[in-house]
């Protein structure tokens, strides 16, 4: 995610909930077979796909921070998780998860999570496309695996956005150093040459500002083997960010739109409500139910957007999974992002999406723990006028730029909130940035 040398993480009348036809395994939900899976699962009305009920088994593809945020909210609810995830003791692992330990690939193992899970979702998009695929038609995947799929290539991705009449940045495919310098010459500078997968956080971009710098950008980014595009600077004012979530039988919510400030091409702050204009904050939601339904998507989608200075939306990424951005959700919305993302995939009613407070969301990258956690240990009570809600991921190692945790800032207004980032001086770098 950039800051900003970076190109491009409404609510519907209620869907009534489907009537059931019975219970489809070999026992009532609750009951547990000899394989360990749970049949859960209740066939409703045609076309509404089935409901996965409380006592199931929710497997998750990735095992990181967003699997654990995303199985802490669902035992809540009693759901039971599992994860194929390749690294020991992950966060989601730390947070009850039956864990699979095999790299996102290994076809034996995805069976495996299959065999002990009642349905799959993934909580990343790294994931391997094609085992979601083959899950998708050996198992129950209502996400699919076609939204996967376009949302790992950023030109799939753009021309899906297209095609749903959703504007995005002025863009080029670029195979050659020559289709760079013809593009970079039809675009001007500064624009940004991109890989079209496996880039986050800023990495595998390069902004261009100008055209001598064709050459270097080219010869570093393609020596990833991958595809690469060019984007058109768009001089954005704010970054913002809208969640859609969609269940399979079609209801639709959007939680509150998020103003994203980036530093060092990574996310610092949730600002909710968003500082624009009540009708730009309409409109953003208006389009990630657009593309969430032209998308067909279920479960989440993240739809990160520009804002110009004439109050246009230009869609920079999408993410079919929780999103950072909505990270502010778990204490200052009626439903979370998390959990609102297993009652979709589940097919349950989406819950309320309402604010109920002011917030600031707060990344705690690796150099930011310790001070964090040295200044809670000096504190005798809660900082005035704010209400800190920490989460950590648990994590081995604090590494610089490593996103180890957030902190949810609960007040009247977002500038007692942003008052108190500053004041602490564990974001002094970041503070400097925007402040």
């Amino acid at each position: 995610m950039n800051g900003n040398d970076r190109l491009g993480e409404r609510e519907r009348e209620p869907v009534a909930q489907a009537a059931t036809d019975g219970c489809s395994g070999s026992g009532a939900a609750g009951q547990t077979q000899a394989d360990g899976k749970t049949p859960g699962e209740i066939q409703s009305g045609a076309g509404r796909g089935k409901v996965i009920l409380p006592g199931s088994t929710i497997g998750v593809l990735g095992g990181g921070q967003l699997g654990r945020m995303l199985a802490l909210a669902g035992t809540h609810m009693g759901y039971r998780f599992a994860t194929l995830e390749p690294t020991p003791d992950s966060p989601m692992q730390q947070a009850g998860a039956r864990q699979i330990t095999a790299s996102y690939g290994d076809e034996a193992a995805a069976r495996e999570l299959a065999r002990i899970s009642d349905v799959i979702t993934y909580e990343f998009e790294n994931v391997s496309s094609g085992v979601a695929e083959m899950l998708a038609q050996e198992s129950y995947v209502p996400q699919g695996s076609t939204l996967l799929h376009t949302t790992q290539h950023r030109l799939r991705e753009k021309r899906a956005i297209e095609a749903a009449g959703v504007p995005v940045a002025p863009y080029a495919p670029v195979g050659s150093l020559a289709e760079l310098e013809a593009a970079v010459a039809r675009f001007g500078t500064p624009c940004v040459l991109k890989t079209v997968s496996g880039g986050y956080d800023g990495k595998g971009q390069w902004v261009l500002r100008s055209p001598e710098e064709c050459g270097a950008a080219y010869e570093t980014l393609s020596r990833s083997g991958v595809e690469l595009v060019l984007e058109k600077f768009i001089a954005f004012s704010q970054e913002i960010s809208a969640i859609a979530a969609r269940s399979p039988r079609g209801e639709v919510k959007v939680f509150p739109v998020a103003e994203n400030i980036h530093v060092g091409n990574i996310l610092h702050l949730s600002i909710v409500p968003a500082r624009i204009p009540a009708e730009v904050r309409r409109r953003a939601g208006e389009l990630a139910v657009r593309l969430a339904e032209s998308l067909d998507m279920v479960g989440l989608l993240a739809v990160e957007m520009f804002v110009t200075e004439a109050g246009e939306l230009y869609v920079n990424e999408l993410a079919p999974r929780p999103h950072n951005s909505g990270h502010y959700t778990m204490e200052a919305c009626a439903t979370s992002q998390f959990e609102q993302h297993v009652r979709a995939v589940c097919n349950l009613p989406l819950g309320p999406v309402e604010l109920l407070s002011p917030v600031v969301m707060v990344n705690v990258l690796g150099e930011h723990l310790a001070p964090l956690l040295d200044w809670l240990a000096g504190q005798e009570r809660e900082p005035e006028g704010v209400a800190l809600k920490l989460h950590l991921y648990g994590k081995a190692e604090a590494k610089a730029r490593r996103k180890m945790g957030h902190v949810n800032l609960l007040a009247q207004d977002a500038a007692a909130a942003l008052d108190w980032v500053r004041s602490t001086g564990i974001w002094a770098a970041e503070c400097r940035e925007w402040s």
